[in-house]
């Protein structure tokens, strides 16, 4: 459980930290988002240095979390519910981070 969700702390700092510019630069808000951008976006290099495992591996499953999150976000920030191929895809993109981090020691 520690391991989901320091996954899911580090996707929702890095989106944070992008979407936080994106509101910035294509709709015009103000440019101090910036400070609170690069501080989410140092938490979420801190966060990846607190996974247990290789570097690599790390990355490589963090890819799979990264887009479940992003289609959360979507939902909850942007208010577009995610269809039913953004669910399937993310599930699929789970699993595969799943095979990678949980695989036996």
């Amino acid at each position: 459980m520690r391991t989901v969700l320091l996954y899911l702390a580090t996707a929702f700092a890095e989106i944070a930290g992008c979407y936080l510019p994106y509101l910035w630069l294509r709709e015009g808000r103000s440019a101090w988002l910036l400070v609170p951008a690069a501080a989410c976006l140092a938490l979420f290099a801190w966060l990846l240095t607190l996974h247990p495992t290789a570097a690599g591996r790390v990355y490589a499953a963090y890819g799979g979390v990264y887009i479940g999150a992003a289609i959360l976000w979507l939902w909850a920030v942007d208010g577009i519910r995610p269809t039913s191929w953004d669910a399937v895809g993310a599930l699929v993109a789970l699993a595969g981070m799943g095979i990678i981090i949980f695989q036996p020691k």
